[in-house]
């Protein structure tokens, strides 16, 4: 029998999402089921499994139609689709979400860390289509990074590659970063951190804001910045900085043809750009400097798409 579908899953600390594609890479349907964290996040992956099959015989689907499942998790995962602990999930230790989803299913598994994933799915369906090798830059709480080389997931010896929220980007921070390091390229250019920067700009200056009497976020920051509010202004120069010569370090490595920035922070549009791209272009090799800066267009669907991707 033809192989017709595939699943995607995006497991999440709060919800999984789900969904089902045809091969040919079309979303038929979509779901969450919520993460079930208790007792180290044993639940997890039999309750994927559960409602994965409870969909086929709810749509009177056999298993030989699907091509096989797709999962992203939020830890490092190596090609064999090894685990090395998941914290936020409440796993320890490693193990094969492969070999386990495979035990639970009866169908083909394929697995990868979730910000991998998502940026696969940006690279088939979404800011990325048209390039095969590129980066996405999540900005988000923290930051978080997919790399695609020739197409593929670049995952790294243990799994870890691209976590450039933890570039080291400041010699004199004080406050320890979520890894346990200081000066983390994600305390200044994700949505806590321009934030962070924020609240120090103030401390540090006496002027008239709109910032002053809004409830600081990264939107807020930046719907100043289109108001063209001074203080706005010289907070986002400040965000651009450390990421654009993040960023310039990171072209210098990979060389690679597009940067796709997704994540809360990049809902401001393409004026991220205008302070990210000429800093990007004054400290990266000469040959980098035409690397392409895109919007990352799935949303919170780009992990499930690049899980099915996966498969494929």
């Amino acid at each position: 029998m033809d192989k017709k579908y595939i699943f995607g899953v995006d497991v999440g600390g709060t919800t999984v999402k789900m969904g089902f594609f045809t091969v040919a890479g079309e979303l038929l349907d979509k779901w969450e089921i919520v993460t079930r964290k208790e007792e180290n996040g044993q639940y997890i992956l039999p309750d994927i499994a559960e409602s994965i099959l409870t969909y086929l015989t709810t749509k009177q689907i056999s298993k030989e139609e699907i091509a096989g499942i797709g999962i992203g998790v939020p830890g490092p995962v190596n090609d064999k689709g090894v685990i090395r602990g998941a914290v936020n999930l409440g796993w320890k230790g490693e193990f094969s979400v492969v070999d386990q989803m495979e035990t639970l299913t009866g169908m083909p598994v394929k697995a990868s860390n979730d910000a991998n994933v998502a940026a696969l799915g940006e690279m088939w369906k979404g800011g990325g289509q048209g390039y095969r090798n590129l980066i996405l830059v999540t900005l988000g709480t923290g930051i978080g990074g997919g790399v695609i080389l020739d197409g593929k997931i670049w995952t790294g010896t243990s799994g870890s590659a691209g976590e450039i929220g933890h570039i080291h980007v400041e010699d004199s921070e004080k406050e320890i970063c979520t890894c346990g390091n200081y000066g983390c390229l994600e305390q200044y250019g994700s949505a806590t951190g321009i934030v962070r920067l924020a609240k120090r700009y103030f401390e540090d200056h006496d002027v008239n804001s709109v910032l002053k009497t809004a409830d600081i976020s990264a939107k807020a920051i930046f719907d100043a910045v289109k108001a063209e509010d001074t203080a706005a202004v010289e907070i986002a120069k400040q965000f651009g900085e450390y990421l654009g010569k993040g960023l310039a370090s990171i072209a210098a490595v990979v060389d690679p043809e597009a940067f796709v920035i997704g994540g809360g922070v990049s809902k401001a549009g393409e004026v991220i750009f205008e302070y990210v791209r000429p800093v990007f272009e004054r400290n990266v090799f000469h040959a980098c400097r035409s690397t392409a800066f895109c919007l990352a267009t799935l949303g919170n669907d780009a992990g499930i798409y690049g899980a099915a991707k996966l498969v494929l």
